[in-house]
C-alpha cells in the first residue's frame, strides 16, 4: 500500500533579495519564441519618448510559458470578478519597434 502523505509535492522555499522584492514597473512586453524557449522582454516606455528601456529579459521553456499563461488567466479572471472587466481598448495609436 502506498502512503498518501508521500504523494504530496515538496514545499519550495523562495529567497528574494530586497532589491528584487521592490520590483520594476514595465508598460511594454515583447515576446519571441524558438522551438526551445519563449523570450519575454519587459520594458518601460516613457510618455512622449520613442525609446524604451528593457528592464528584464525572462526566458521560459514552452511548458513553463503555457503554465504562466494559465496562471495569468486565472489571476485576470479573479481580478475581474472582484474589480470589474479590464478594458483592452488601445490607449493610443500602435507603435513600431526597432532594436539597437
Amino acid at each position: 500500500m502506498t502512503d498518501e502523505t508521500n504523494l504530496k509535492p515538496p514545499t519550495i522555499q523562495l529567497d528574494i533579495s530586497q532589491e528584487v522584492s521592490h520590483g520594476k514597473y514595465a508598460n511594454l512586453v515583447l515576446s519571441n519564441a524558438t522551438p526551445e524557449e519563449f523570450i519575454l522582454d519587459f520594458a518601460f516606455l516613457q510618455p512622449g519618448n520613442l525609446k524604451a528601456q528593457v528592464l528584464q529579459r525572462t526566458i521560459l521553456s514552452p511548458r513553463n510559458a503555457k503554465r504562466l499563461c494559465a496562471l495569468l488567466q486565472r489571476n485576470i479572471t479573479d481580478f475581474e470578478s472582484q474589480f470589474g472587466i479590464i478594458s483592452d481598448e488601445p490607449q493610443r495609436p500602435g507603435i513600431t519597434l526597432s532594436f539597437n
